[in-house]
C-alpha cells in the first residue's frame, strides 16, 4: 500500500479518554453530589440523578436544595463577607491558589465535563477547563488591584449565582472569580443536569483555603434557584433561558437585588462574497457545531451573500460530512452528546415542524445524538430563523447588499453575538458597529477571554461578565443612602383666581410644544398659595408620541463626541444668560433661592460635554494575535422620571448624560415643581438641540412609570422620583428586559462616571491580525 492509500484510506481514532479516575471520585463520595456550605458538604441526598448523556448510564443523585437549605447557605456567606472584603491581597492568594489547583486537576475537571454534560472531550479539555482557570488568574490581578484602581466602588456583598448546563464549569468561573475579586461571598447553584464539576470546585475552594462560607454551593432544580432568587442576597446573576430571566427580572422586581442577565441568543453569522471561503466555512463548524450548537452565542443564523451562496453550501455541506459524531470521551470525536432526552426531543421538535427551505442532514448513532443540520432558503421571519433552536441546527439565508445583512441581521429580539466574515477590512468594521450585539468577531468566531466583557443587549439580557466593564456588576459606589421624603405639591391658601389668559405650560416632544393628548391640566402653586400656572398632564398616547419622535431622532447616535459637546455647551451658555430668571422662578415654586442649583446645572452641562469626547472605550488585551476592542454606544431611547427635589437640575443632569453618550430622552419633569418645562423647552429651542432628542412631559410619575417601563421601543428607564414606581419599573421591564436604574425610595447621587455607565453599553469587537 503507498502511502497516498495511506492517507485515503485512513479513519481517525478511536482514541478513548479514560473514565475510570472520575467514575472513582464519584463512588469515593458515596455516589451522590450535593451542598458545599460554610466550607462543609452536607445534607447530601439522592433526590434525582444526573445522567451521561451519551450512554444514559446514573453518574450520580443530586441533592434537590430546598428553600431552608439555601437560608442556610445565603446566612454562611452573609457571616463570611465582611472579613472576606477586608484585604484585597489575600483574596488575590486564594484566587491564585484556585487557579493553580484547578491546572493540577485539570485531567478530572475535563473528563467530569464530557461525561456530565455530554461535550466532546477535546472541546472540555482544550477549551472550558484553560478559560475557567485563566479567568481565576484574571481576577486574581484585580483583587490586588482593586484598593487603588477602583477606591470609590465597595463589594455588593452575596451574590446569588446560577449557571446553565452547556458550560457548567466555564459559567462557574465566570461568575465566581469576579465575585470573589471585588470581595462579595456567593452561593451557586449549578444545573440539574450538570453538578459534577462543582463539586470537583468545591473540594478545590478547600484545598486553596477559601473561608469557610466564602464558596457556598447548593444543587437542586428549577425550585431551588427560585428559592435562590427569592433569599435575601444581594445579587442574582443568572445565565439561562430568556423565558427564566423574564422570571426572574419579575420576581426582583423592588427587592433592591442587583441583577444580571446572560440569556438566550439568534447570532448572525454574515458571510461577504469577497470572504476567504475556506476560513469562513471552517469558523462555521465552530459557530453551530461547537458544543452540539448547545451555545447561547451559536452561529445559528448564517446569511450569505447571494454571488457565492451555492458555492458556500457546497463547501459547508462536504465539511459536515466529514464531522465525526459520537462517544464524547473519545479524542477523535467532534461532535458528542445532547444533554438530555428532554432536550434531544425539543430540537428534532422543532425540526419537524419546519416547512420552509431545504433539509440537509447528515448521520448520527443512536441515543441521545442529534445529527448536523443545515436548512436553507429559509425566510427572514421563519420560526428557525427568529427562534433559539440550542441545537446542531443552523438556519440559512442569503442577501444581496450590506446594508441588507443589517437588516436582516438585526431582524431578531436578540442581541448576543455576530460574525462578520470579509477580506476587506474597511467593509467589516462598518458592519460590526452597525450589529445589534453585544460581541461582534471580524473573521472568526467563539473567541472569549476573562479579559473582555461577555453579554448582550434586547432580550439577550444585560450586564458584562470579565474585563473592567464585567466588575462593575459586582461592585457599588461607596456611601450610605437616605430615605427619600416625598415632596407634596403646594396648594392654593388664599383663593387667588386664574389668570384669563391660558398661560399653561405645553409638553415638548418632538422639538415642538405639544398640547396634551388627554386635554388635561393642572395648577402650580407657590409655597404662599399663589397661582404661578398650569401644566400640561400627559397621558400614555403622549408618552407613545415622545417615542415616535425619538425613534425619528436616531441620527443623533452617529453624531461625533465633539459636536454633542458643542450643543451642551451652548445650552449652558444660554442657561447661564438666563441664570438670575430661572434662579427666580426655582424660588417662586419651592420657596428656596435657586441660584445654587443654576449654577450646578452650568457646571454639570460643561462636565458632561467635556466627557462627550472623553469617555473613551477600550483596547482589551486577549490572548490572540488581535485586538478585542470594547467600544461604548449609546443605550438608545431612555426615559427618566427626574428627582422631584430639583426643578432644573433633575431634568439638566441626566439629559446632558444620555446626549452626551448618544441617546434621545424622554425626561418626565418633577412632579411638585412642574413649571421648568416651559424654560427647559425655551433653551432647547435656542441650543440647536434636533427635535425628537429630548422631549419632556410633565405629569403623573406613577401613571405615567408603568407605561415606561412596558413599551417595546424604550431600551432604558430611569427614575429619580419621589413616588414609589421601582418596582413597577422593574417588573415591566421584564418584556423587552429593557435597562433600568432606579433608587427604590432612596436619595442617590451618582456621579458623572455612574451615569455616563449606565447611559451606554459596551460592544467588544474581536479583530484579529497577521496571516
Amino acid at each position: 500500500m503507498t502511502i497516498k492509500e495511506i492517507f485515503d484510506t485512513m479513519d481517525y481514532g478511536p482514541a478513548p479518554e479514560s473514565a475510570a479516575e472520575a467514575l472513582q471520585w464519584i463512588a469515593d463520595r458515596d455516589g451522590n453530589a450535593g451542598h458545599y456550605i460554610g466550607g462543609k458538604w452536607g445534607p447530601i441526598r439522592d433526590d434525582f440523578p444526573t445522567n451521561n448523556p451519551a450512554t444514559g448510564d446514573k453518574l450520580a443523585g443530586v441533592t434537590k436544595g430546598t428553600a431552608e437549605e439555601i437560608e442556610t447557605a445565603v446566612a454562611a456567606a452573609r457571616k463570611a463577607q465582611p472579613a472576606w472584603a477586608k484585604s484585597g491581597h489575600k483574596r488575590a492568594r486564594v484566587l491564585y491558589a484556585i487557579a493553580r489547583l484547578m491546572q493540577k486537576h485539570a485531567r478530572l475537571l475535563a473528563v467530569m465535563e464530557s461525561l456530565d454534560n455530554g461535550k466532546p472531550i477535546r472541546e472540555s479539555r482544550d477549551i472550558d477547563v484553560p478559560l475557567a482557570i485563566r479567568h481565576f488568574y484574571h481576577h486574581a490581578g484585580f483583587a490586588q488591584l482593586m484598593d487603588s484602581e477602583l477606591p470609590e466602588r465597595e463589594p455588593l456583598g452575596v451574590c446569588g449565582q446560577i449557571i446553565p448546563w452547556n458550560f457548567p464549569l466555564l459559567m462557574l468561573a465566570w461568575k465566581i472569580a469576579p465575585a470573589l475579586a471585588m470581595g462579595n461571598t456567593v452561593v451557586l447553584k449549578p444545573a440539574e443536569y450538570t453538578p459534577m464539576t462543582a463539586m470537583i470546585f468545591a473540594e478545590i475552594c478547600a484545598q486553596a483555603g477559601v473561608p469557610p462560607g466564602v464558596v457556598n454551593i447548593v444543587t437542586g432544580d428549577g425550585d431551588t434557584g427560585a428559592a435562590l432568587v427569592n433569599a435575601d442576597v444581594d445579587k442574582i446573576a443568572f445565565t439561562g433561558s430568556t423565558e427564566v430571566g423574564r422570571k426572574i427580572r419579575e420576581a426582583t422586581a423592588g427587592s433592591g437585588k442587583a441583577l444580571s442577565l446572560e440569556l438566550g441568543g439568534k447570532s448572525p453569522y454574515i458571510v461577504f462574497e469577497d470572504a476567504d471561503i475556506d476560513s469562513a466555512v471552517e469558523g462555521l463548524v465552530d459557530a453551530i457545531w461547537f458544543n452540539q450548537g448547545q451555545v447561547c452565542c451559536a452561529g445559528s443564523r448564517l446569511l450569505v451573500q447571494e454571488g457565492i451562496a451555492e458555492a458556500f453550501y457546497a463547501k459547508l455541506k462536504s465539511r459536515m460530512d466529514g464531522l465525526r459524531i459520537g462517544d464524547p470521551l473519545d479524542k477523535c470525536i467532534d461532535i458528542g452528546a445532547i444533554v438530555d432526552p428532554a432536550q434531544l426531543d425539543q430540537i428534532s421538535k422543532m425540526v419537524s415542524a419546519n416547512t420552509e427551505g431545504e433539509t440537509y442532514q447528515t448521520k448520527a448513532p443512536e441515543g441521545c445524538f442529534y445529527p448536523p443540520t443545515l436548512i436553507t432558503g429559509l425566510s427572514p421571519a421563519s420560526t428557525l430563523m427568529q427562534e433559539e433552536i440550542f441545537g446542531p441546527v443552523l438556519a440559512a439565508t442569503t442577501f444581496r447588499t450590506p446594508a441588507e445583512a443589517v437588516q436582516i441581521a438585526n431582524n431578531t429580539r436578540y442581541g448576543l453575538a455576530a460574525s462578520v466574515w470579509s477580506e476587506n477590512i474597511n467593509l467589516a468594521l462598518d458592519i460590526a458597529p452597525k450589529l445589534a450585539a453585544g460581541i461582534v468577531w471580524i473573521n472568526g468566531t467563539n473567541m472569549m477571554d476573562a479579559a473582555a466583557g461577555f453579554g448582550g443587549v434586547r432580550e439577550s439580557g444585560f450586564g458584562r461578565e470579565g474585563g473592567w466593564e464585567g466588575l462593575a456588576g459586582y461592585t457599588r459606589a461607596k456611601g450610605t443612602t437616605k430615605a427619600l421624603k416625598p415632596i407634596a405639591p403646594y396648594t392654593t391658601k388664599d383663593g387667588t383666581p386664574a389668570d384669563p389668559l391660558d398661560r399653561t405650560a405645553k409638553l415638548y416632544i418632538g422639538g415642538k410644544q405639544a398640547r396634551p393628548d388627554g386635554g388635561y391640566s393642572k395648577p402650580v402653586y407657590s409655597p404662599k398659595g399663589k397661582l404661578l400656572g398650569d401644566v400640561s398632564v400627559a397621558n400614555r398616547k403622549d408618552l407613545r408620541n415622545a417615542v415616535e419622535a425619538m425613534n425619528g431622532a436616531k441620527s443623533w447616535a452617529k453624531t461625533t463626541g465633539h459636536l454633542r459637546a458643542q450643543i451642551l455647551y451652548y445650552i449652558a451658555e444660554n442657561l447661564s444668560a438666563r441664570s438670575e430668571e430661572l434662579a427666580k422662578r426655582i424660588k417662586d415654586m419651592t420657596g428656596k433661592s435657586g441660584q445654587d442649583e443654576v449654577d450646578y446645572c452650568i457646571g454639570t452641562l460643561f462636565t458632561f460635554a467635556a466627557w462627550a469626547d472623553k469617555y473613551d472605550g477600550q483596547a482589551h488585551g486577549v490572548p490572540i494575535r488581535g485586538v478585542a476592542l470594547a467600544m461604548k454606544e449609546p443605550v438608545g431611547n431612555m426615559t427618566v422620571f427626574c428627582d422631584d427635589g430639583w426643578p432644573l437640575l433633575g431634568m439638566i443632569s441626566p439629559m446632558a448624560a444620555a446626549m452626551a453618550m448618544g441617546n434621545r430622552i424622554t425626561l418626565v419633569a418633577s412632579e411638585p415643581f412642574p413649571l421648568m418645562i416651559a424654560e427647559m423647552y425655551q433653551l432647547l429651542e435656542t441650543s440647536d438641540v434636533p427635535g425628537g432628542v429630548v422631549n419632556i412631559l410633565t405629569g403623573d410619575h406613577s401613571e405615567l412609570a408603568p407605561h415606561a417601563a412596558a413599551h417595546m421601543d424604550i431600551d432604558a428607564v430611569w427614575s429619580f422620583s419621589g413616588a414609589d414606581i421601582s418596582a413597577v419599573i422593574e417588573k415591566g421591564s421584564a418584556g423587552n428586559l429593557k435597562r433600568t436604574w432606579v433608587n427604590y425610595g432612596k436619595q442617590i447621587e451618582p456621579s458623572a462616571t455612574d451615569m455616563l455607565a449606565a447611559a451606554t453599553e459596551v460592544k467588544n469587537i474581536w479583530i484579529p491580525y497577521g496571516e
